[in-house]
Parts: structure tokens; sequence; C-alpha cells
């Protein structure tokens, strides 16, 4: 015996949207591209994080967004795929596409090549961040003479995030524990960076009793991390 299918009136589904990759690190065609013809900070390159997309042309062809995941984390945004910049074009550093047979490279005219550094995250009154000598960042800790008193430096490597050089910042205090048993005379915090100023939160990360050696440990991280 033979059933009839029985009709629907059901409409087709609409075919699912292709997903998206999630954030990786930067092509390696790209990265090089970077380096050697825009003549970036090799360091500060490979440090980035990128988006891609299918393009049109060829399996082989792709969009791509650069981002800083130091500048995303500092707006708390939440990085899922090429399109989550469509609201925050401002993070996006670099932009294009780029072909895996071919090996070209194009970036996006109106996306301007330069060190990311936004309005935002400039010092008070515009103009660049002061950049301090290993010396500077050690006169500045012998100045602290109070219990608790606090000097900080921007980083451009640490834990945190935020700040114009886009790692949060350093905090030396002179501890007020000193000279307590098993205490040392600084310790220094990371901390994230909002507005210019770290948050109160804070990561206690070494203590020590050598200005010199906590004047050594931030210049090491207290930099431009590319050429502005």
């Amino acid at each position: 015996m033979f059933w009839k299918k029985k009709p629907t009136t059901e409409e087709p589904s609409e075919p699912k949207a292709e997903k998206l990759p999630g954030p990786r690190s930067i092509e390696e065609l790209v990265g090089r591209h970077m380096v050697l013809d825009l003549k970036l900070d090799p360091d500060w390159t490979w440090q980035l994080r990128s988006v891609v997309r299918p393009r049109s042309g060829g399996a082989h062809r792709f969009d791509f967004r650069v981002f800083d995941e130091a500048q995303v984390a500092a707006k708390r945004m939440k990085v899922k795929d090429y399109t989550s910049f469509d609201n925050y074009p401002e993070l996006i550093l670099y932009q294009g596409w780029f072909d895996k047979v071919s090996m070209e490279v194009h970036f996006e005219e109106k996306k301007p090549m330069a060190a990311p550094v936004t309005a935002e995250a400039a010092p008070p009154g515009g103009g660049e961040v002061q950049i301090f000598t290993e010396k500077e960042i050690w006169q500045k800790i012998l100045g602290l003479s109070e219990p608790g008193s606090t000097v900080f430096f921007y980083l451009a490597g640490s834990p945190a995030s935020g700040g114009p050089l886009g790692r949060g910042a350093a905090i030396v205090e002179l501890n007020p524990n000193y000279p307590g048993k098993k205490q040392k005379r600084y310790v220094l915090y990371t901390a994230n960076v909002e507005d210019m100023q770290p948050v109160d939160k804070r990561t206690r990360f070494f203590d020590s009793d050598s200005s010199k050696e906590m004047a050594k440990w931030i210049k090491e991280r207290h930099y431009k991390p590319s050429t502005y």
C-alpha cells in the first residue's frame, strides 16, 4: 500500500547565515606588510589580533579588520567576529583584504595608517604622553616620602589594559607597613586605566627594597608601542 505524502503549507526556511570565525592572530601576509611596508614596530604589530570574513572572488580571499585587545578591553567590548566592529569603527586600527593565492594585501585608504592612540586617550590638553627615562622613573620613586604615597606610569606591556600606551599603568607605593616583619620598602601594582587615571581596583605584582629594581621593571614596559 502506498501513502500519499501530505502536502505542506509551510514556507521554506531561510538559509542559515554563514558563521564567521572569531578573533585570531593577524594573518602573516597582513603582518608582514605592516612591518616591512608600513614600517611599524614588529613587537607591537605581532601582538595585534584580527577578524576576517570571506570575500567575493574565491575561497582564498578575505576581508580583515585589525584591532588591539587592550583598547577593546578598555571599552569593555566583546569581539565575536568581523561584524562586532560595525558599531565600533573607531576601534579598527587597519582594515582591507588579502588573497592567499596571489599573496596580495590591500589596505583601505579611508582607514588612517597611524598608531592606535585615539583622541580620548591623548593626555589632557592634547599632545603625546610623556615617556620617561629609567633615571627619571627612579627619581620619581625616590621622591615618595609619606607612607602610602604613590606614583604611577603608563605601560605598553602588562596584564592590565587601557590608557594611552594600551596596557594600563604601574603604581609604586611607599609601603605603609614598612619596616614591619617581612615587609619591603616599595610595592608595585598594575591597574587598568580609565579617563587617564588608574582604577581603584589594582593587582599587587611584587615588592622590593630596591627603587632601581622597580624603575628597571617599569622602564622595560613603559614605551611607545609604535612609531607616532
